[in-house]
This record gives C-alpha cells, sequence and structure tokens, in this order.
C-alpha cells in the first residue's frame, strides 16, 4: 500500500466461530501484498501479556485492553494488525475502536447449537451447557453480539475462503488494501475452522 498506513481488523465471536481461522488466512493475503502484519490471538496474549489473569469481567477486559494496546502501537506504526480474541463486551470492543481509530470490526458469527453440536472437539459447550463449567462465554456468561460492525461474516454458511474473501474486499471498499483477489491459494493456511 502506497501509503503505508496501518489498521486492525479485530475479530470478534464466540469460541470456535472461526476467528482465528480467518484471521491466519488474512494475515498470509495482507503479507502477500508486501504490507507488514502481525496477528494478536486471545490465547497467545494471555498466556504471554496477560499471565495470571482469570476470567472475572475485569480480568477478561484488562486482556482486551492489553491487546488494544499493543495493536493501537503496532496500527500506528504501519502495521495490519490482526486481532482474534472472543472480546465478549461491548464496552471494552469500543474503547478500543477508540484508542486504535483505524479499526474494522468483523463479527465472526455462528450459533451456541452449531458450535456445541459441531465444532466442540474438547466438550467445553456441552460441558457448559450441561452446567459442569462456569462462566462460558455465550453460554452462562454474556457475549454481546456487535451492534454496527464494518463487517459480518457467518461461518455457518461460508467456508473459510468465503469469509477472507467478503473481509479482504471490505478492506479494499474502505481503502485498507488494494486488491480484494485471493493471492494465496490453500495451501499454506489449514482448513479447519477454531
Amino acid at each position: 500500500m502506497s501509503d503505508n498506513k496501518g489498521f486492525t481488523v479485530w475479530f470478534t465471536g464466540l469460541s470456535g466461530s472461526g476467528k482465528s481461522t480467518i484471521a491466519e488466512m488474512l494475515y498470509h493475503e495482507v503479507q502477500a501484498r508486501d504490507m507488514k502484519a502481525e496477528i494478536l490471538d486471545g490465547d497467545e496474549v494471555r498466556k504471554n501479556l496477560s499471565k495470571g489473569l482469570g476470567f472475572s469481567k475485569e480480568d477478561r477486559d484488562t486482556n482486551i485492553m492489553r491487546i488494544g494496546y499493543v495493536a493501537s502501537l503496532l496500527t500506528r506504526n504501519g502495521v495490519a494488525t490482526i486481532c482474534c480474541p472472543i472480546s465478549p463486551y461491548k464496552e471494552t470492543r469500543d474503547a478500543n475502536r477508540a484508542l486504535i481509530g483505524e479499526f474494522v470490526e468483523v463479527y465472526v458469527h455462528a450459533t451456541i447449537e452449531e458450535l456445541a453440536e459441531n465444532r466442540d472437539p474438547k466438550g467445553l459447550y456441552k460441558k457448559a451447557l450441561a452446567g459442569e463449567i462456569t462462566g462460558f462465554t455465550g453460554v452462562d456468561d454474556p457475549y454481546e453480539v456487535p451492534e454496527n460492525p464494518e463487517l459480518v461474516v457467518d461461518t455457518m454458511i461460508e467456508s473459510p475462503e468465503e469469509s477472507l474473501q467478503t473481509v479482504l474486499t471490505k478492506l479494499k471498499e474502505l481503502g485498507r488494501i488494494e486488491s480484494d483477489e485471493v493471492m494465496i491459494e490453500g495451501d499454506r493456511v489449514h482448513s479447519g475452522l477454531t
């Protein structure tokens, strides 16, 4: 991109909806356009930057704000920053939007039923729905669906490749990238939704 301006794509959605899969694919697409790119995954940041935090609302907010702070630094320095934490609360997503500025929110939609029945390899949704796990986002802890995201992708009806194309098209419309054509074929990305 000619002006080398950074931006953040913030994927939000329930666990298992496909955020990480689409984020990784987008990362490779942005790199293929000779742009600097980084991924900030919620679990990775929690492990390395937010170690010791629990899963209370306050701790979740702290983790999401830390991701936002790092994203703001990267964005300010010309990096296409791709974030894919669950980020369940509207208030912290909005705070990060204000902090980062160049912010593209993508809601990755999939229902609890779909996730519990078809995308629950560790059985966590089933345990949460049975009351064996508490504080599980979307089950007994709230997930606040974005009211006005720049984009919604529905991974129940779209393949990861189709969702990626939708994201690329929106980024081109917003002037963040120059082409919305997929430049990398599927050999460098994994196909399972995570």
